[in-house]
């Protein structure tokens, strides 16, 4: 093996080590995180509805909550969610559009949601 070659490999080699270190130092790992947009202003805090929102209640019923409990924090797949709620997939996937939306509507004009069994 050429000595020079050797040379480029001891470079590369220090040259990632100084890398780790340096992404190291700034507490990342991995690619840097790249900036969101966010197109409006998100006061920090906890989250209580609005008393003053004049918009109705969310009404998130039953079926949509467990569908997102499943496949949301249990971290099911659609299919996999479907079989334990005993409907197809495409439903869950329904479900979860339903209930996702909601919630987003819920969050963002401070209403307030009602969860009703069926």
């Amino acid at each position: 093996m050429c000595l020079c070659t050797e040379r480029y490999k001891g470079f590369q080699i220090l040259q990632v080590v100084v890398q780790r270190r340096a992404r190291n130092r700034k507490g990342q790992r991995g690619r840097t995180p790249t900036p969101v947009f966010i197109g409006k202003q998100i006061p920090e805090g906890s989250f209580t509805p609005d008393s003053s929102s004049t918009g109705e209640p969310v009404a998130l019923d039953g079926a949509e909550l467990e569908a997102l409990r499943l496949v949301d924090l249990e971290g099911l797949s659609q299919e996999e969610a479907g079989t334990k709620m005993g409907v197809s997939r495409g439903t869950v996937w329904r479900l979860l559009q339903e209930a996702r939306r909601k919630i987003a509507t819920a969050l963002s004009e401070g209403r307030r949601i009602d969860i009703k069994p069926e």
